[in-house]
């Protein structure tokens, strides 16, 4: 017994001894422009060149470094995208402790007063999202967001400027953390490029997000100017294609005392042009279609931060949007089979109306003592209105070369309401844990009226009104922990859905209302502290849109009408991903996997019209199928070569097993019967772009883009490659830069297929890809200050006052 006590003692006293000879370094990690702190970014310490111990910073940019011998060492500080920081710091006896706080600069030219963009863009990957840090190189690829999505890894935008995120068009937008009531494809054509300051891609959001969304969500993040005094910025451009097209926008922001205004304005205008051809193989039926849209999109934003204390902060903004355009599209149509009715259909149709959005927000902060503990409400509306107009003239000419002529005209009339009020409630319990936890109403009213003359439809079905509502409350609580070279993050998220959908005052009704749990998890390991593996889980889910659902036309032409399917039921998706990330000297690369199971994925169909004795003419619409699976990867890099050349190359890949219902048609009986099909859906994407710095004021860029082609459920759509070069200017201080750009050098990008069902067809469809764009940017403004911080809903993430949206 006496042996054991004074073992105990002794082990006891060599702990004592190794406590008191043993020393601590902490400190905090922040930006230099504007004192938002680092996180994840890479500390080290360093004895005689080899590392002792490493560590990544948390969310508000702190650090510390336990029980280290009583030494002097070299302290380095890294971050994608700034200048590495090196130290010193020296331990003994006297000082046992020691604070090192680091500021670390944009590899940019940091300019007092202004928002300086980066020369270029760097990936970065954090614990639930990978982060683009938009660069010059990525702002000169064009005008608006639309135009440099492709450019970003594991994006892609087709010729309509619909989104898709790993292969996946089931993706959520999201500007500065909120959801808009405006179509993704629409707004992202309007936001100028130069206004966004990140991209991010949360393929596996938390339960703290709205769960929607398959493959994920798209974040992105405008730049906000908090500068005293009255500053601002403005920028333009012209792209040359069959006709100019101009974009131009002014961000203006005044502070004064506790109270910050901001503003902007922004507005592009032009004429765009498609054209296509779709052939039917099985009979000899031509399709040509040359489609304009002339449209004018104005975006206007007013106001104001007022800081009430260092603790609370209220701030308020509205946002309008006013759109209005003229869409053209001429459809011809041959038939060279012998038929006895019909030699040639020629249609001209033109559409016209204003859409108008407006959006009120009202933000309430409330900051405890304790650093990071936070308590946000907020409370948003939005209204919306879109009308069209829709004239068709179409004329059949027959064998004999005799004609006859149908016109009539449509009427949509959309109103969307979308209000939401929310809580959410951040509390770092100690260093090493935080808990999170929030709840949220949020209510949509839609109200859809139709009216048509066309003679084809029944004089009972020429009007309607179809009312879309959804009632969504939820509560979501998250916990996570952090240690030496371990975290985790554990959370759920509970919410009550509720839909009402009625055509005609109850001539075809649809309820639905559910209960659903969405879990989520990540873990995250850091090898050492250059070498990061994380693995990740979330539920999410898929609810049918407004246009899905409606029995409504959504577009027609001769030979495709496309209705919504009021019967569709909400798709749900379970994610696993696992992410490794590794800093190198010059650069970083990260890689991910994932593998999705999915149940009643929404897709779209394509049928013969049941009403159509013809056979000629098709329904687009949609359909649940069957239970599907998904698996993909992808991998990105920034590598500086040398001074003056850095590349970032990407690779992405995902597949899917689709399985589902097709028609076949008979020509022989003119009937169609239904077929059950399976395929493997694989699609592959590859980007490289390459800076070129020569001098400290003129850049060039190459970029190369290549998509594979993908096999469908009902057709196979053929590969896409382009390459598009630029060159920058920079002058007067860095507050002026001057960018041209020529897209699609070879004119190669074009969207073609080869369709099997429901009859062989073939097709392409082209768009202006080819065009040279110019731009102009200026910075003006005072010397920086304190932002006011507030929580941004969706992403959960501090943010200053102003921004476009």
């Amino acid at each position: 017994m006496k042996l054991k006590f004074i073992l105990f003692a002794i082990l006891g006293m060599i702990a004592t001894a190794q406590a008191q000879n043993s020393g601590s370094v902490s400190g905090k990690i922040v930006e230099k422009s504007n004192n938002a702190p680092i996180s994840y970014a890479t500390v080290s310490l360093k004895e005689n060149g080899k590392v002792v111990s490493g560590i990544n910073t948390d969310d508000n940019g702190d650090f510390t470094f336990k029980n280290l011998a009583l030494k002097s060492y070299t302290i380095e500080v890294q971050y994608i995208g700034f200048r590495k920081y090196i130290g010193s710091v020296i331990l003994s006896d006297n000082r046992k402790t020691a604070t090192v706080n680091v500021s670390l600069e944009e590899e940019a030219t940091q300019l007092k007063g202004v928002n300086i963009i980066a020369e270029r863009s760097t990936i970065e990957q954090k614990i639930d999202r990978k982060v683009v840090n938009v660069g010059k190189d990525l702002t000169t690829a064009g005008a608006s967001a639309s135009d440099i999505m492709n450019n970003i890894p594991s994006v892609n935008v087709d010729q309509d400027g619909k989104l898709s995120l790993r292969g996946n068009d089931n993706v959520r937008v999201l500007i500065d953390g909120r959801p808009s009531n405006i179509d993704p494809a629409q707004l992202l054509k309007q936001i100028p490029s130069t206004s966004i300051k990140k991209i991010e891609l949360i393929t596996n959001p938390s339960a703290k997000y709205n769960p929607e969304g398959m493959s994920g969500i798209i974040n992105i993040i405008l730049h906000k100017n908090a500068n005293t005094g009255f500053n601002g910025s403005y920028s333009g451009g012209i792209t040359f294609g069959e006709t100019a097209k101009y974009n131009q926008s002014l961000d203006l922001n005044y502070k004064t005392g506790k109270v910050n205004f901001f503003g902007n304005a922004g507005n592009n205008f032009g004429t765009y042009f498609n054209d296509g051809h779709i052939k039917r193989l099985d009979q000899d039926v031509a399709q040509k279609l040359d489609i304009s849209n002339d449209n004018d999109n104005y975006l206007y934003k007013v106001g104001m931060d007022y800081l009430i204390n260092d603790h609370n902060t209220l701030s308020f903004y509205t946002n309008q949007n006013k759109a209005k355009g003229t869409g053209l599209v001429n459809t011809d149509i041959n038939y060279n089979n012998g038929d006895p009715d019909i030699k040639n259909i020629y249609q001209k149709s033109r559409y016209e109306g204003p859409n108008e959005t407006g959006t009120y927000n009202l933000a309430y902060k409330h900051i405890f003592k304790k650093e990071g503990h936070t308590l946000d409400f907020e409370g948003n509306f939005s209204n919306t209105r879109e009308t069209q107009d829709a004239g068709f003239d179409t004329k059949t000419t027959q064998p004999n070369n005799t004609a006859s002529s149908i016109l009539y005209s449509d009427y949509i009339n959309d109103k969307r309401k979308l209000g939401t009020v929310n809580v959410d409630y951040v509390n770092p319990l100690n260093d090493k844990t935080t808990l999170e936890a929030g709840a949220e109403a949020r209510i949509t009213r839609t109200d859809n009226i139709y009216n048509t003359s066309n003679p084809a439809v029944a004089p009972a079905d020429q009007a309607s009104i179809y009312v879309y509502d959804t009632d969504i409350y939820s509560a979501y609580v998250t916990f996570g922990q952090k240690y030496k070279k371990f975290s985790y993050q554990l959370g759920a998220r509970f919410e009550s859905y509720k839909v009402t959908a009625d055509l005609n005052h109850g001539y075809k009704k649809f309820d639905d209302d559910y209960i659903t749990l969405y879990p989520s998890a990540y873990l995250t390991y850091n090898l050492n502290e250059k070498n990061v593996l994380q693995l990740s889980y979330s539920r999410r889910v898929d609810r049918p849109s407004l246009e899905q659902t409606k029995p409504i036309r959504e577009f027609s032409t001769p030979l495709v009408t496309s209705y919504g399917n009021q019967e569709l039921r909400p798709q749900f998706t379970n994610s696993v991903e696992v992410n490794y990330t590794k800093t190198l000297e010059k650069g970083s690369i990260t890689a991910g996997v994932f593998v999705r199971a999915i149940n009643d994925q929404i897709s779209r169909t394509l049928s013969p019209d049941p009403n159509d004795a013809s056979g000629y003419k098709q329904i687009l619409g949609f359909a649940n199928f069957d239970h599907n699976s998904a698996y993909g990867f992808d991998i990105s890099a920034n590598y500086k070569i040398t001074k003056w050349w850095d590349i970032q190359p990407s690779v992405d890949f995902s597949s899917i097993n689709q399985q589902g219902v097709v028609f076949q048609y008979d020509t022989s009986t003119k009937l169609s019967s239904p077929l059950e099909r399976s395929v493997t859906t694989s699609a592959f994407n590859a980007r490289m772009n390459s800076n070129f710095k020569p001098t400290k004021r003129l850049s060039f860029l190459l970029f190369g883009f290549y998509r594979g082609g993908v096999e469908e459920i009902q057709q196979h759509r053929n590969e896409m490659y382009k390459m598009d070069i630029g060159s920058r200017y920079t002058l007067l201080d860095n507050k002026m830069n001057i960018s041209v750009r020529f897209n699609d050098v070879f004119n190669t990008m074009k969207f073609s297929f080869d369709g099997v069902y429901p009859y062989p067809q073939t097709g392409q469809f082209s768009w202006e890809s080819q065009t040279v764009y110019l731009g102009l940017t200026y910075n003006f403004g005072g010397a920086k200050i304190k932002k006011l911080q507030r929580k941004e809903r969706d992403d959960n993430t501090n943010k200053g006052g102003g921004g476009m949206f």
